[in-house]
């Protein structure tokens, strides 16, 4: 079949079933999968394998103790030893259980509304049609696909890690179906995000019979915040913010111990560590105190190299074929893409369905792009 004849035929198939679509996307919102929900987030992780099960592919749950299950699926392909595609899914969100109640999904304005369905479980909908697709068509896949669904990504994905390298190191290359930028804009970059905990011990007294003999936990931790803030370039696009404090007991007590969380952010690695090596290395600045540092990068930076780059231009071509202009563009956020990109293996994020408001109460995704966004990623599996 010829370049554009695929193509067209794979819009054509996505668009006739677009209602079908919009009923597997309201199951999966209906579905509450709460990051620290063991309990929802399992009875989904096993809905999940029952449906990509019923296209014919391998499924395995990969389990957990404090997570939720993860999910791996296999389509294989008839061409033996070719690496495969990796898509990367996840199927936590940041609502609670019971935010149903308050924003039910609802289709209204030529949009799809709900919590998680822009973040990313349109993306997971994607995914599952996309396979679909390939089976009732009869196409044939390049090379085997992997899609890797996990279930802690918006809480730094601790326990998946290790799954999504091991993956992506045997991949040829991955998409991640994250929620993708406004006006068909893919992501070729990403910002490293770092967390930091600060610790210091001061020393108490009564802050008017004797505030000499105190250490104050809260003013040496006041005089780290100035200094950590001071570090942002905004020029560079790094970033240091200190985003959450705690310290002390009582207003008239020297205060002994005080907390800070720290969110860095870095669009390169040499940044990153840099950076990093500031915040690790920094010295009290009142006698008698003691500092303590925690934590590191937890995701280095998805930096746009030449392979990035390359697969980029490869997926805007088949865009071109299925009337899709498609651009380039970068996020301050992470995503488990920069695990991939960090390991050298090219990447390219933002393949989701287009829409706004992830983490916010507009949360939504656009209905019309829906057949465009399946038929792109269905494409890209047959063509790269």
């Amino acid at each position: 079949m010829e370049k554009r004849m695929i193509e067209s035929t794979l819009h054509d198939y996505f668009s006739a079933r677009q209602d079908e679509m919009l009923a597997v996307l309201e199951e999966l919102v209906l579905h509450e999968s709460p990051s620290d929900d063991k309990v929802l987030l399992d009875l989904l992780a096993r809905r999940l394998q029952q449906r990509f099960a019923a296209l014919g592919v391998e499924t395995e749950l990969l389990p957990q103790e404090t997570a939720g299950d993860h999910l791996r699926v296999y389509q294989p392909a008839p061409a033996p030893g070719r690496p495969p595609a990796l898509l990367l899914c996840h199927y936590d969100t940041v609502w609670p259980a019971g935010t149903l109640q308050e924003r039910p999904f609802r289709i209204e304005g030529g949009r799809a509304w709900g919590p998680g369905v822009y973040d990313m479980k349109a993306g997971i909908l994607l995914a599952e049609f996309a396979l679909r697709a390939v089976r009732d068509l009869d196409l044939t896949l390049p090379r085997p696909v992997v899609v890797l669904l996990n279930s802690d990504e918006e809480v730094g994905s601790a326990t998946s890690r290790s799954w999504i390298e091991e993956q992506a190191r045997l991949a040829e290359y991955v998409l991640v179906l994250e929620s993708a930028l406004p006006g068909n804009v893919l992501k070729t970059a990403r910002k490293g995000v770092g967390h930091f905990q600060i610790e210091i011990e001061g020393r108490a007294a009564h802050s008017g019979g004797e505030p000499e003999k105190g250490r104050s936990a809260i003013q040496e931790l006041a005089l780290q915040i100035l200094h950590l803030h001071g570090l942002s370039d905004l020029e560079q696009g790094t970033t240091v913010n200190v985003g959450v404090v705690r310290g002390g007991t009582r207003s008239n007590v020297v205060a002994a111990q005080a907390q800070a969380e720290v969110d860095v952010r870095a669009w390169t690695r040499e940044e990153a560590q840099r950076i990093e090596a500031v915040v690790r290395g920094l010295q009290p600045r009142t006698p008698d105190v003691e500092l303590k540092v925690r934590g590191g990068f937890e995701r280095w930076p998805m930096e746009r190299s030449p392979a990035v780059a390359e697969l980029f231009a490869r997926v805007q071509e088949i865009g071109r074929a299925l009337g899709l202009d498609l651009s380039e563009g970068s996020s301050g956020g992470g995503s488990d893409g920069n695990f991939c990109a960090a390991l050298g293996v090219p990447t390219l994020d933002g393949l989701g369905v287009p829409g706004d408001g992830a983490h916010a109460e507009h949360e939504h995704i656009l209905l019309d792009a829906l057949p465009d966004r399946a038929a792109l990623l269905a494409a890209a599996l047959l063509r790269l």
